[in-house]
């Protein structure tokens, strides 16, 4: 016997062991029909929304939400909050707060955010902001400080020709049927530079109708002849053509 047939001999006599197959559980794992594992990798970019400016909260503006709620009641723990939370947020997350208070109707709130926000030196006026917290105010019965927002909107300067703003606040107002307010907000309109479009004048005498306001009808009916000549002929022939 040479070496070479002793080595496989010894080689042929070692037990042979049957290895069991490894079995790793992996997350978003599930079993074919097969019976074969098929394992998906989950894209962890699919789960993040895509962030709107002024709109979606980071955690800074939650926490400040939160804790704007809890100190309401005392004006020493408020300001507190104010000057730790609030006036450290960036601009957009300011106007989120805002926005959130508005529309969790923790309108007085909402209205201390907003007058703080005035004072920041990058604040300009939006109309449409405006116009949103006319709409909760009205919502929640404020009237009284529907009256005040106007006023303050009056005193605003740089105050842009904003013409989808103005139309967003004319509607505020006029589904409040406060035709005074909606009214004052129009001359304001016509003197920023603002002319007022079709659509203008039919959230104006739509509400104004709809009121029984007949001194201020006549006042706007008589505007949108000098802008759009037979506009009230065309406004009829558009009702006729929706009915």
């Amino acid at each position: 016997m040479n070496c070479t047939t002793a080595i496989q001999m010894e080689v042929e006599a070692l037990p042979l062991f049957k290895l069991k197959p490894i079995t790793r559980f992996f997350p978003n794992s599930r079993k074919t029909g097969s019976g074969m594992m098929s394992i998906t990798m989950r894209d962890r970019s699919k789960n993040r929304k895509p962030l709107q400016r002024g709109r979606n909260l980071s955690i800074e503006a939650i926490q400040a939400v939160q804790a704007l709620k809890r100190a309401v009641s005392s004006e020493v723990l408020l300001e507190q909050v104010f000057d730790t939370k609030f006036r450290r947020l960036l601009k957009f997350d300011m106007i989120a707060v805002l926005r959130e208070l508005l529309r969790q109707n923790q309108c007085l709130l909402a209205l201390k955010v907003f007058k703080d926000v005035r004072n920041e030196y990058w604040y300009k006026p939006q109309l449409s902001l405006y116009a949103e917290i006319v709409t909760a105010l009205g919502h929640n019965g404020l009237l009284e400080k529907v009256e005040f927002i106007v006023k303050e909107l009056k005193s605003e300067i740089n105050l842009e020709p904003d013409l989808e703003g103005f139309n967003a606040l004319l509607e505020s107002l006029m589904n409040l049927n406060l035709t005074g307010l909606a009214m004052e907000c129009f001359y304001l309109m016509k003197s920023s530079s603002c002319d007022p479009d079709r659509l203008s004048f039919k959230i104006l005498i739509n509400g104004l109708e709809s009121t029984g306001d007949t001194n201020n009808l006549a006042i706007v009916q008589k505007e949108s002849q000098k802008y759009y000549g037979d506009f009230l002929t065309f406004f009829e022939t558009e009702e006729t053509v929706m009915s």
